[in-house]
Formats: C-alpha cells, structure tokens, sequence
C-alpha cells in the first residue's frame, strides 16, 4: 500500500465521524478590537458577520468572509478591510494578541502591495509565490495562509488551505512529513505540496478540501477513530 493510500484508510473513518459536525462561526468582540482599528478607519469590519449569544459579542464564518472578499475583489482598500476580518476570524476570542498583532499589520508600509501581489498569486494558482511573497509584520504562516485560503475565489486549479499548528498536529500524527513530500525543506514549496496533498486525499475520500482542513483543524492531532463531541 502506498504512503499516500494508507493515509487516506486512515483519514475516511475520521472524516466520517464528523459527518454530522460543521465549522461554527467565530465570537469576537468589537470593543476589543475598535481600539486598534479606529486610527486605521476600519471600525466598519466590526460590523461583518451577524450578532453574538450576548450584546458584547458578533460572530463570523466563512460564508461572511466569502461575501466580503466578493464585494472588495481588488480594491486596494477593500483588501486591507478584508485582511482585517481575516485576522478577527482567525484571533477569535482565544487569541487577546491579535489586535495588537493585526494593528502592527496594519502600520507596516509593504501591507497593500503584498495583499494585492499575494491575491493575485493566489487567484492564479501560485502558491509558492504567494507564500515567498508574504512578508509583514506581525504575520507568520499560520494567519498568512488564512489569508491565502480566504482571498483565494476558485480560479486557480486548486484552492490554498490553512495550514497551522493544529492541522499540523494531525497530519504529524497521520505520519505525513511536508518536506519529504515536497522533496525540500523550502517552506513555499512544503506549503504547496501539503495543499496538492490535501486536494488528492479529498477527492479520494469525495469530500471539498476545505472540509478536509477543518476535519484536520478539529482534530488537533487526535486521529484515533472516534465518535467527536457535537
């Protein structure tokens, strides 16, 4: 049985156990981030997605990033806005340094010509460059790929994925090595072969790539089959 194949015996009863399962819309809190934001002009972020369990909080998905990445498409502004959701869906309630880090984006003059040089790679299907490309303060690979994964609108072959520490974790716990599978340790190019990987496993296991991510984002590592909390 081949590496590859083996992985994907592995993954489809995990994949099936979260069948059921769906990925819910993040918590935030405008009043933590107006602070930050409103030197910047971009408070009307704070307004994305739809209200939360209490008056402090809204939440936001994926379905409202992909709205608001349809609306700005390439306006230079509209960029630096939808970065800015980006990185309010990815800090969520759990990361209290993602304000400071999304302000310290946000003052860093090479921000708008790297969102619209790496949405444009990215649209394109150059992951690689896109990852090379991507070079700001305050955003590591973890959150850049978010951004890779959400200004990415399906013209490309394959669509960019997130890779962070807990997909990470699970494909380290799926015994699937990024630099041998890529044949370097280049992170660019380990980056691009893990989205080419995934993109061969869901069509083997029929499911979209993105789902598989999340799949592997909810596991954190934990791969052994089992029913998950709903």
């Amino acid at each position: 049985m081949e590496p590859s194949d083996a992985v994907v015996k592995r993954l489809r009863p995990l994949v099936a156990a979260h069948g059921d399962c769906s990925q819910a819309p993040v918590r935030f809190r405008p009043d933590t981030w107006r602070p930050w934001l409103k030197p910047r002009g971009l408070t009307a972020v704070l307004e994305c997605g739809s209200p939360g369990p209490s008056p402090r909080e809204r939440l936001i998905g994926r379905q409202d990033l992909d709205v608001l990445r349809d609306a700005v498409r390439t306006q230079a502004d509209g960029l630096c806005e939808f970065f800015t959701a980006v990185m309010i869906w990815g800090s969520g309630t759990t990361n209290g340094r993602g304000p400071r880090y999304t302000e310290m984006a946000l003052c860093d003059a090479r921000l708008r010509g790297t969102l619209a040089r790496t949405c444009e790679l990215v649209r394109a299907g150059d992951l690689v460059g896109a990852y090379r490309a991507f070079r700001v303060a305050g955003v590591g690979s973890p959150f850049f790929t978010k951004w890779f994964a959400a200004v990415d609108d399906g013209s490309g072959m394959e669509r960019a994925l997130i890779l962070d520490s807990r997909v990470f974790n699970t494909l380290n716990g799926l015994g699937w090595v990024s630099w041998k599978a890529a044949g370097t340790r280049t992170r660019a190019v380990r980056y691009a072969a893990y989205v080419h990987q995934m993109h061969s496993w869901a069509r083997a296991l029929d499911v979209d790539p993105s789902r598989l991510e999340w799949v592997m984002f909810h596991l954190n590592g934990e791969v052994s089959p089992k029913s998950p909390a709903h």
